[in-house]
């Protein structure tokens, strides 16, 4: 399984974070069942205080293909171009394959 992991802020300017914040969920949310081979998607939009991040993008696929499916996928790119690049800024990714635990 690959792990993506992707963390944003809401740009200064944006009027309205919090509904932003919540588009941003909803749509990523939603590409759920749309897209083969992702597994799990989790949005968050309210961290801790002492956090340095607005918003954090969890998600899990079947393997390094599927990722690179889902990142060219036409609804990924709606998602993007309509509701996160808009109002973000300071990008960071991680991706890894999650090791499969022995016990």
């Amino acid at each position: 399984m690959v792990r993506h992991i992707i963390l944003w802020n809401i740009r200064e300017e944006v009027s309205e974070p919090g509904t932003a914040k919540e588009n941003i969920k909803r749509e990523l949310e939603a590409l759920m069942g749309k897209i083969d081979g992702l597994l799990e998607m989790e949005v968050v939009t309210d961290p801790l205080p002492s956090c340095n991040a607005d918003i954090m993008l969890k998600s899990a696929f079947r393997d390094a293909q599927a990722l690179a499916d889902y990142i060219i996928h036409p609804e990924h790119k709606r998602v993007g171009q309509m509701f996160v690049r808009p109002v973000v800024c300071n990008r960071m990714c991680i991706d890894y394959e999650e090791e499969k635990s022995e016990k």
